[in-house]
């Protein structure tokens, strides 16, 4: 308790200190009389104080800032991190397709139709290559109202071997085919049933073989050339043979690059006899070609200057000629791809062939005259481009002027010697004349998408001609329309329809002495044809083919009707060696 005491004392002298202070204070300034307040206060910006931003500096020395100087001393550091890769993200997509080397078609329908197709393709090594391809179509024939035989058999074989080396590509090619058709189409009612001449056979047969080949070379002024001989002949002791040849090369002069072509044709054959006339009629020429060409471009536009130069001479007639073409061409871009501007105009020497008549007309007789055709100019002038990436177009206009021009025409009946099958006229023979042509046509390709596709054509033509009554079996309009669609994955399906306009052949006006012909106009003629196929696997699919689905009976040549509906049904292999 003692030790305390002296902190009680001091606590009561500090006590009594504050109080005496804290009256002193009092009595200074404050005191205790009544203030009015006569108006309230309203304070002013002027009584405030702004501060400065930034404020008046007073020192005696007013010290610079400093500059520092800042340098980086690098040195390399190891180091182990290696970034992953980056990795594209995964899209669904579709299977590839597979695409095959060989495949074998085989169809069979009305008319006890066959169609056949095989093609074989197989590497040998990196360089070489062996192929080959089959066709076959035949049918038992069955046509309504005809009075003889009306079957057919058409067989295609060619083989081919081709290497592609550094330098130079080459390819060596033989065919063989064979053909059956028959002189069915007796005028009526001449001949009936109860014609003597509607029990005879009419077959006539056409074998042919070829073989061939070319090369073509890169980095070379020599460019390519092509070597074909060819055999064709029938079952009425015809036989023809033609050996052809040209030869590509460019040739650098001064500053100028021309391209010249050379052409080499051989061509003799014979038949049996005239069509009026028992005695053999035989036909041959050998042709000499030269066509250099020069070509200029300059921006859009493209121009080739050249000209054609023809020996030629008739190995039977002993007679020679020489013939000089215009070969002029060129093409504008007036607006990119979207229309192109193109015009030229051309000339040649065609030959003439009895293998090419009997591909166009199965029904000439073995008696043809044999000529080449002298088209003296052909002028065109046209407008071709697209309107989209799936849409293309092409309208154009031509003028040809041809002398000795090929025209099949009617024979007339010939009673001389009735085992000739071909002479009670049921066959064509040829004409020459010369003729002038007139053509307006355009074409109209569509692809809507990569699935359908739609392809348009039409040609109309006018005629004039110096000897014959009429361009015989010329037609005034042609047209055509294609369509392919892959409707899925599965099912195709495509058609194509053809119209051809009429045209006029040469009949009998009368058969009394004096006999007197006349023109019979042929009916224009539309022709439907369609098919549709499934895919059962990549390798195996089949097939539904429909032909002439207009069912009309028309006549592509005098009294020649064709074969009504025809429905094919098939399959397709696809396969590798």
């Amino acid at each position: 308790m003692r030790k305390h005491i002296h902190k009680i004392i001091l606590l009561i002298l500090v006590f009594q200190v504050s109080i005496t202070s804290a009256q002193e204070r009092g009595n200074d300034t404050i005191k205790t009389d009544v203030i009015q307040v006569v108006k309230p206060y309203t304070p002013t910006i002027s009584d405030a104080f702004k501060v400065k931003e930034i404020p008046t500096l007073d020192d005696d020395e007013t010290t610079a800032k400093k500059e520092i100087e800042y340098n980086i001393f690098s040195f390399p550091v190891a180091s182990t991190f290696k970034p992953a890769k980056g990795k594209a993200a995964v899209i669904d997509k579709e299977k590839p397709a597979i695409f095959y080397d060989n495949y074998a078609s085989l169809g069979l329908g009305s008319y006890t139709t066959i169609l056949g197709e095989v093609y074989l393709n197989h590497e040998l090594s990196s360089t070489d290559n062996i192929g080959g391809y089959l066709s076959h179509h035949s049918s038992q024939g069955g046509i309504d109202d005809v009075l003889l035989d009306d079957y057919f058999y058409d067989t295609n074989l060619n083989v081919k071997f081709s290497r592609k080396e550094r330098d130079l590509n080459w390819n060596v090619e033989g065919g063989f085919k064979h053909q059956v058709f028959n002189w069915y189409g007796l005028p009526q009612p001449y001949y009936d049933v109860t014609s003597p001449e509607s029990q005879y056979g009419v077959s006539h047969t056409y074998y042919g073989a070829n073989i061939g080949g070319d090369i073509s070379f890169q980095d070379s002024y020599f460019r390519k050339a092509n070597v074909m001989f060819r055999h064709f002949g029938d079952n009425y002791d015809s036989g023809e043979n033609r050996f052809s040849a040209d030869f590509l090369a460019d040739l650098p002069i001064s500053d100028l690059d021309i391209s010249a072509k050379v052409m080499l044709e051989f061509l003799g054959g014979s038949f049996d006899r005239y069509y009026n006339i028992d005695s053999e009629n035989k036909y041959g020429n050998f042709s000499i070609g030269l066509a250099p060409t020069y070509r200029y471009t300059q921006d859009d536009l493209t121009l080739d200057l050249g000209v054609s130069l023809f020996y030629l001479n008739d190995t039977q007639a002993k007679e020679s000629k020489f013939y000089i073409y215009p070969n002029i061409a060129a093409s504008y871009r007036l607006a990119a791809e979207v229309l192109i501007a193109y015009g030229g105009i051309k000339g040649g020497l065609i030959q003439n062939t009895y293998e090419n008549f009997t591909e166009e007309n199965k029904f000439v007789s073995p008696t043809l005259l044999i000529t080449p055709t002298n088209q003296q100019y052909h002028g065109y002038v046209g407008l071709r481009g697209k309107v989209s990436n799936s849409v293309s177009y092409d309208i154009k206009g031509a003028y040809f002027s041809e002398k000795n021009k090929a025209l099949y025409r009617h024979n007339d009946i010939v009673f001389i010697n009735p085992e000739k099958t071909y002479q009670y006229g049921n066959s064509f023979s040829v004409v020459y004349d010369d003729v002038s042509t007139f053509n307006i046509g355009g074409e109209l390709s569509i692809d809507v998408n990569r699935n359908f596709k739609l392809g348009l054509k039409a040609d109309f033509f006018a005629y004039s001609t110096d000897n014959e009554s009429e361009a015989w079996n010329l037609p005034n309009i042609t047209s055509s329309l294609f369509m392919d669609y892959q409707i899925d994955k599965n099912w195709f399906a495509g058609a194509s329809l053809f119209y051809t306009g009429e045209r006029k052949d040469q009949v009998y006006d009368s058969m009394v002495a004096p006999v007197t012909f006349t023109s019979k106009t042929l009916d224009g003629y539309f022709d439907a044809n369609a098919h549709v196929g499934y895919h059962i696997n990549d390798r195996l699919s089949v097939f539904v083919k429909g032909n002439n689905l207009a069912n009309q009976n028309y006549q592509r040549w005098l009294n020649y009707p064709v074969q009504s509906i025809q429905i094919i049904g098939g399959a397709t292999y696809k396969f590798d060696f």
